[in-house]
C-alpha cells in the first residue's frame, strides 16, 4: 500500500530533477549526488554529496540551493533543509542554505562571481556542445558533405530524434531561433558563424568532449568515494538541459 510520505518522497525526488550540474549538464539524480532523502509529512531533510570535497564551492552552492528551492515550491512542504557533506565548505554552506543568507550572503567578499553569469556560461557550452552534436550526426548521414557545407543546413535538414530535441531545447533557453528554416550553426547569440567551419566545428568539439569526459570523469570519482553510488547513477541522456523556468525563486542568486 502507499502511503502519502512514500508519494511526497517520490514527489520531492522527482523535483530534484531539474536540478543540474552545471559543469555536466546533468540532474543531479542521474549523477548520484542525492545522498538521502527523508520526508516526513511537511518536513524535507536532503543530503547531497559530490565526487570531491574541493568541487568549486560556487557550483556546490548554485546545486545545494537550486534544491532547496524547488523542493520548497512543492505545495506540501513546510519546512525544507538541505545539507551538503564532505565539502571543504560545508559548515558555510549549509549555515548559509539554513539561514537562507543568498550565495553573496554566505560567502561575502569570496563570492567573485555571480551566480546567474554562472549558469549563463554554462548554459552556452551546453548549447555548443548540443549544436555539434546534431551537426556530426548530420555529416555522418551526409559523407560526401564537408564541415564547410554546414553553413546552409538549417534546423529542418536535421532528423526529428533526440539529439536535435536536445539542440532545440537549448537554442530555446538561450531565446534563439527554433523554427525549421532557423540556420543551425549559429553562436550563442543567434550570428551565424563565418569563415573556415573546420575550426568552429573543431572549437565545438572541444567543448562537447569536455562537458562529457568531465561528466565520466565525476561519475567515477563519486563511485570511488562512495562505493555503491553507481546503482543510483543513471547513463546520460540527451536532452537533460533544464531551463530557469523550472524554478519559481531565485533568491540565492542575489
Amino acid at each position: 500500500m502507499t502511503t502519502a510520505t512514500t508519494t511526497r518522497k517520490d514527489e520531492a525526488y522527482a523535483a530534484l530533477g531539474v536540478v543540474l550540474d552545471p559543469e555536466l549538464d546533468e540532474p543531479i539524480t542521474d549523477l548520484g549526488f542525492v545522498r538521502s532523502l527523508e520526508v516526513d509529512e511537511g518536513t524535507v531533510h536532503l543530503h547531497l554529496r559530490l565526487p570531491t570535497s574541493f568541487c568549486s564551492p560556487n557550483f556546490a552552492y548554485l546545486m545545494s540551493g537550486d534544491a532547496k528551492d524547488v523542493l520548497t515550491a512543492l505545495p506540501w512542504t513546510e519546512h525544507v533543509l538541505v545539507e551538503l557533506d564532505d565539502h571543504h565548505d560545508s559548515d558555510k554552506i549549509n549555515a548559509g542554505l539554513a539561514a537562507d543568507a543568498g550565495y553573496r550572503g554566505t560567502f561575502g567578499h569570496e563570492a567573485e562571481e555571480d551566480l546567474e553569469e554562472l549558469r549563463a556560461t554554462f548554459r552556452r557550452k551546453a548549447y555548443v556542445a548540443a549544436m555539434e552534436r546534431s551537426l556530426m550526426a548530420w555529416l555522418r548521414a551526409n559523407p560526401d558533405s564537408t564541415e564547410n557545407d554546414l553553413a546552409a543546413v538549417v534546423l529542418g535538414d536535421l532528423p526529428d530524434d533526440r539529439t536535435s530535441t536536445a539542440l532545440l531545447r537549448r537554442r530555446e533557453a538561450l531565446g534563439l531561433r527554433v523554427d525549421p528554416a532557423a540556420s543551425a550553426l549559429v553562436d550563442h547569440t543567434g550570428r551565424p558563424h563565418s569563415g573556415d567551419l573546420t575550426m568552429v566545428m573543431r572549437r565545438a568539439r572541444a567543448t562537447r568532449v569536455s562537458i562529457d569526459g568531465n561528466a565520466h570523469f565525476c561519475r567515477g570519482l563519486l563511485q570511488t568515494r562512495y562505493p555503491g553510488s553507481e546503482e543510483q547513477q543513471v547513463p546520460r541522456v540527451e536532452g537533460a538541459f533544464i531551463p530557469l523556468t523550472a524554478f519559481t525563486t531565485q533568491e540565492h542568486v542575489s
